[in-house]
């Protein structure tokens, strides 16, 4: 059964026995996303709106951090998520990040894992997101993005979701000129990539782990 844990930032993470992996680093989930998808993804993404793909949805807190984000700046988003296995709401309801984010938080926390599945949903005058309960190895993309969270479990640990035919996939829904984050820097992952017709970038990581990769579509 998976299990609720507290990183070192206090923030919480998912650990799932199956697999041996948390959804998050165990040295602050909070910091690593918004290191790697937030400061380095959405703040270097200048598009407007800006339609985001994220693969894997998981406990939402890229959503919600986007959402916090995007209303401190006025910025429209289109976020499209891709979840497999998604939590239920009881265990949504236990996850904190909403102490770290201020007042009227924890109700957008909530509406971000209560709006229906495979609708595409205005939860705010800036913000629609539509979350896909799917299997993104053989999901057709639809649409084009300008920017990418990519984070799925480990190579390691889910090495179908880093094939070179699965980042082929997404740069071919990606715009010239888009951006992916993702917390790997594995030298296959780069590799994987580049053969995608990405530029890649490493980029300091957040506590816990030296580096991560940021790619711009050519």
């Amino acid at each position: 059964m998976n299990k609720i844990v507290k990183t070192s930032d206090g923030s919480h993470t998912i650990y799932v026995p199956e697999l041996d992996e948390h959804y998050h680093s165990i040295h602050g989930a909070i910091q690593e996303s918004n290191h790697i998808f937030i400061n380095s993804g959405f703040d270097a993404c200048k598009a407007e709106p800006v339609r985001i793909l994220e693969i894997g949805f998981g406990t939402g807190l890229n959503a919600f951090l986007t959402f916090l984000r995007a209303e401190s700046m006025n910025r429209t988003v289109h976020y499209t998520a891709i979840e497999k296995f998604p939590l239920s709401i009881e265990t949504a309801r236990e996850l904190n990040y909403h102490e770290f984010a201020g007042q009227k938080s924890r109700e957008i926390l909530l509406k971000l894992h209560e709006v229906e599945w495979n609708h595409e949903i205005m939860l705010s005058d800036f913000f629609t997101i539509e979350k896909l309960s799917d299997d993104f190895t053989s999901l057709k993309l639809k649409g084009k993005y300008d920017l990418v969270y990519f984070d799925a479990f480990g190579p390691d640990k889910q090495p179908e979701m880093w094939t070179g035919e699965m980042f082929l996939k997404i740069s071919k829904a990606t715009v010239s000129g888009g951006i992916l984050v993702t917390y790997s820097a594995k030298g296959e992952v780069k590799r994987h990539l580049k053969a995608a017709n990405y530029k890649v970038e490493l980029l300091p990581g957040p506590p816990g782990k030296r580096q991560i990769s940021r790619a711009v579509k050519i």
